[in-house]
């Protein structure tokens, strides 16, 4: 068997790679049926002498390939009929902007097997990059809060050669006492934003605790859902009946804009469900609120200041509440939100590495040897025939058009 790890071809160019030089060794240590091969590239984060230097083959023709792997959507034009590939095509909530590269798949008959919709037989997903935009979106978020508040100056996370500068570079943060933090969210970005809250001098408090009290030290509160929801007909919060039916469920958000400082969501919305808080509740005179470190990134949706998405070069702007439009980031009485939409990028040395050991102890033994579970099967959106699959059969008339 033969892998091929394809050169990232879109604009702007990523870094990042699903297997670094070291990890292609072990690949085809572990399996020594494999070979991996790899398409020269001028743009990744590990040079094409390092994959040289440990014996990986580099080759521009991938077309001996059995299986295709790649990060992010792959160009139509380089799509190799009748292959497997793995990469994030970003098209089975039916993004408009990603409908003629599914088309293109069908048409040149790849199985394409979605690292998004890889999960395991709990149904819970095996494979992403969350961590790190956990991880890169929350030191972001205090990287402006010393500059909205002229506090002190963070080196930004892609000027930093690795995580280890970054920890580094944490050493410099000041918060005055009772500056307070809400995060939200679980999973691997709450996660990852959680290791960053870890290396800092903020304590951990209950949301009771962060509604009621001051502090002679900086602090955050992580709020479960039933801390910022609560059911309409006031019945007990049931994390079941929410994740069913979320629009049966209020946002009771707004009781905390008063008392924090910064809110760094990570959570998943669901388009049903109450946005968190609202431009009028923005508008509140007694707002303390100050930045919004977005990683969730929804625009123009559950957090109302995130009205776009910012970019790793630029990624501060302002919110004025009043006028509800875009402003400079540290003017008074303005939010200022870090809403960039392609964190791991920041640091895809690192991003790249985590990634390649959950590609090779969740996803190649399904792939390479036996697929028990149907991780691979249920994670095909497309098969060799040229159809979608039965477990993405809904996704007919989005690739008709006809949605």
């Amino acid at each position: 068997m033969i892998i091929g790890v394809i050169r990232e071809g879109k604009v702007p160019p990523d870094k990042r790679v699903p297997l670094t030089p070291e990890q292609c060794v072990k690949l085809q240590t572990i399996y020594p049926h494999v070979q991996v091969i790899v398409q020269p590239s001028p743009i990744r984060a590990f040079l094409d002498h390092e994959y040289l230097d440990l014996g990986i083959e580099l080759n521009e023709d991938l077309s001996g390939c059995d299986i295709l792997i790649g990060v992010k959507e792959v160009n139509i034009e380089d799509l190799i009929p009748n292959k497997k590939y793995l990469f994030f095509s970003h098209t089975f909530k039916k993004q408009p902007y990603n409908r003629e590269l599914l088309r293109a798949v069908l048409e040149k008959q790849v199985q394409l097997i979605d690292y998004e919709v890889l999960k395991d037989k709990s149904n819970k997903r095996i494979i992403g990059f969350g961590r790190y935009a956990g991880i890169v979106g929350c030191y972001n978020g205090f990287l402006t809060y010393g500059l909205k508040h002229n506090l002190y100056s963070l080196k930004a996370a892609n000027k930093c050669a690795n995580r280890k500068e970054v920890e580094e570079e944490l050493k410099k943060v000041i918060l005055p006492k009772n500056t307070k933090i809400i995060l939200t969210g679980f999973g691997r970005v709450g996660h990852g934003a959680r290791e960053i809250l870890g290396l800092l001098p903020v304590k951990e408090v209950s949301p009771d605790e962060f509604l009621s009290g001051d502090f002679d030290e900086p602090v955050f509160a992580h709020l479960e859902l039933e801390d910022y929801y609560a059911a309409k007909d006031g019945s007990p919060f049931e994390k079941s009946t929410f994740y069913k039916e979320p629009d049966m469920f209020k946002s009771t958000f707004n009781r905390y804009l008063s008392k924090m400082d910064m809110y760094i969501p990570c959570h998943y919305w669901s388009e049903k469900a109450d946005f968190i808080f609202t431009r009028e509740d923005l508008k509140a005179e007694d707002l303390r609120l100050s930045v919004v470190a977005d990683i969730s990134c929804d625009i123009d949706g559950p957090v109302a200041c995130t009205i776009r998405p910012s970019k790793i070069a630029d990624p501060i702007y302002g919110y004025d509440p009043i006028s509800e439009k875009e402003t400079e980031f540290k003017a008074e009485n303005s939010i200022a939100v870090m809403a960039v939409d392609n964190l791991p990028c920041e640091l895809p040395l690192d991003a790249s590495d985590h990634f390649g050991s959950e590609l090779i102890r969740e996803v190649f033994p399904a792939l390479i040897k036996n697929d028990t579970d149907a991780v691979i099967e249920r994670g095909s959106q497309t098969t060799l025939a040229g159809e979608l699959s039965s477990y993405f059969s809904y996704l007919d008339a989005y690739v008709a058009g006809t949605e």
